[in-house]
């Protein structure tokens, strides 16, 4: 009667109050039953909460009680201590056991694994077998899911290879596995589950599918985990799979439609099979759920449905930082940098709090849009953020200001940064060469060199650029037979077109062209196109013919090459050649992109256009 009263008195306080009151008095108080149930119902609630605190407590006075060599209890208390993080102290309970068993070392391990050390997990694992203590389902889901963690390991140096650690926990991955099959355990379902996933972040997707199509009795973390596998590696098998789970009977539920749907955003198919799992997860009772929401959204944006995906997002019941940040981002990526700080203004006004994500949207925006203002406060909200950005968010700021023409306070946020990253670098070079200062970004260059920063393929085509905006000849040809002899990058068609520009600029046509001759691979459209415009410039009309026929040959549609060629007639006042090129672009109905740009009117961005008629 004692103990049923007992009992149920903390029961009720610890679920509807944090383990205040009765809980409390059964800690710090004298009073001591043996009901080892009364006291696991409190460790294992101790760990649900991850209250170390009341647990250490219980603890210390479980060793001075009648208790202290219970091993039931003591699994528990390991347990508690593994739950709540705390893995010294669930490490030193588990050395000072008298005695262990399965559940013990089970335990411990897990706590590691859920923790992000897998490494020592599989130490734990290997010790086990060791000591000869039998291995049971638990254990091997928590081996099986540490052989998954290769690139979530806190125990591993940062610099390491991430080939060779996926390469070895791959190896791992399939010694548990053959515990799986030697003890019999490939009925057990979530098993294989465990197993599907490591190997698909193990990027092993078909060899997953093969574990698949074996497993007699799939569920649908089967199916999805599948599903998520194929959204990442091969979305285009996507729809068929979506279809042949739907015919099987499996009902899907959020994760499915998540992973179905982040299939199909990146097949950008927002308008066909899009629409009909949207219908179906509205059927199916999902339509409120956040993740599904954001899933859906992404899969509209992504699609290019900037419409579909606006009236998605004002349907959602509920919306997170995520959703906004996927708004904001999708109208980015659909050509409405002002439409994205809009709706990042919106979710500041909503109480939402934005996170790095938010900012790099909110300063990419603003170098779209070239809008000064617009970027200072950004720049604002990022000193507020202070630790809780990393070095994109500064490379997005330095790109915004460099866009906006304002390299002096590129140049200030550049010297604040601790450890800029190549491609910080390298935006500052490309900054000032697009400001004209063409020398600056040749010193920033060489202050990159001097501090043992190696540059990359991009930022030869930015040192190059630089070169070619301020006539730097001499030098532009020592940076690119450098490239390959002192830096082991061989030069591509951005290179390429970059020394032509350069050469083409200084009015070298010939040297140009023979450069375009002597190239390693055929020069694409770029190149030709900008050989083109040097010769327009010149008024060198043969070589000129020469580049656009090479660069129709390449490429007929593109309007760039018929605009550049006609313009080089009319300099020539050869009207013909004008309306002869003007009717081929109606033949072949092509047209000239019109220009565009944006105007800030009542606090909304508009865009405006001027239009190009071929009549």
């Amino acid at each position: 009667m004692f103990r049923s009263i007992c009992f149920s008195k903390i029961w009720r306080k610890t679920t509807s109050s944090p383990l205040k009151t009765t809980s409390f008095r059964l800690i710090s108080s004298d009073f001591i039953t043996n009901d080892e149930e009364l006291y696991a119902t409190l460790l294992r609630r101790f760990a649900e909460t991850k209250n170390f605190h009341h647990g250490r407590a219980l603890h210390a006075k479980l060793v001075k009680g009648p208790l202290n060599g219970s091993l039931f209890l003591n699994n528990h208390i390991l347990n508690m201590y593994a739950k709540s993080g705390h893995l010294l102290h669930a490490h030193k309970t588990f050395d000072h056991l008298p005695q262990r068993n399965a559940v013990s070392w089970s335990a411990l391990i897990a706590g590691f694994v859920q923790h992000n050390r897998p490494s020592y997990a599989l130490v734990l694992f290997s010790n086990m077998q060791v000591a000869g203590v039998s291995i049971n389902e638990f254990t091997l889901v928590s081996a099986l899911h540490a052989c998954s963690l290769y690139d979530n390991d806190n125990d591993s140096d940062g610099d390491n290879n991430e080939e060779y650690y996926c390469s070895y926990y791959l190896s791992r991955l399939y010694q548990v596995y053959a515990f799986v099959v030697r003890l019999g355990f490939e009925w057990n379902v979530f098993l294989m589950n465990v197993f599907m996933t490591a190997l698909i972040r193990g990027k092993k997707l078909a060899e997953a599918l093969k574990v698949f199509e074996g497993c007699r009795n799939k569920d649908t973390v089967s199916w999805n985990a599948v599903m998520a596998g194929l959204a990442q590696f091969c979305c285009g098998e996507v729809p068929g799979f979506w279809r042949r789970m739907c015919c099987e009977g499996v009902k899907p539920d959020s994760f499915a439609f998540s992973g179905v749907l982040a299939g199909l955003a990146a097949l950008g198919d927002g308008t066909g099979m899009g629409m009909q799992v949207h219908g179906q997860l509205v059927k199916c009772g999902h339509g409120d759920e956040v993740c599904v929401g954001n899933s859906l959204v992404d899969m509209y944006l992504k699609s290019g449905s900037l419409e579909e995906g606006i009236r998605t997002f004002e349907e959602m019941a509920e919306r997170n930082v995520c959703t906004w940040n996927q708004m904001a981002a999708g109208c980015l990526n659909c050509g409405k940098p002002g439409k994205a700080l809009e709706f990042i203004n919106e979710m500041t006004k909503n109480g939402v709090r934005m996170n790095k994500f938010t900012l790099a949207t909110a300063l990419t925006s603003c170098a779209n849009l070239a809008s000064l203002e617009e970027g200072k406060k950004a720049h604002g909200l990022r000193i507020k953020l202070e630790n809780d950005v990393d070095v994109c968010v500064d490379n997005a700021l330095l790109d915004m200001y460099a866009k906006c023409g304002s390299m002096d306070d590129a140049l200030q946020v550049f010297g604040t940064m601790e450890a800029p990253s190549v491609v910080s670098w390298t935006t500052m070079i490309m900054g000032f060469a697009q400001n004209g200062q063409a020398r600056k970004a040749l010193e920033i260059f060489d202050e990159m060199r001097a501090e043992d920063k190696a540059p990359n393929y991009i930022t030869f085509i930015c040192v190059l650029y630089a070169c070619s905006q301020g006539g730097l000849i001499d030098e532009g040809w020592e940076y690119f037979s450098s490239m390959e002899q002192d830096h082991g990058i061989s030069p591509g068609e951005d290179h390429y077109a970059c020394m032509v520009d350069m050469l083409g600029r200084a009015g070298q046509i010939k040297e140009a062209y023979e450069l375009i001759r002597r190239m390693p691979f055929q020069a694409g459209v770029m190149v030709w196109q900008t050989l083109l415009g040097a010769c327009r410039v010149h008024g060198d009309v043969e070589t000129g013919l020469i580049a656009a026929k090479q660069a129709l040959s390449l490429d007929k549609d593109d309007s760039s090459t018929y605009v550049v060629l006609s313009n080089m007639f009319a300099d020539r006042r050869n009207w013909k050649g004008v309306g002869s090129l003007r009717e081929l672009m109606e033949t072949r109905d092509v047209k000239k992109m019109p220009g565009s740009s944006w105007i800030q009117l009542s606090r909304s961005w508009k865009p405006f256009k001027l239009e190009f008629d071929s009549k």
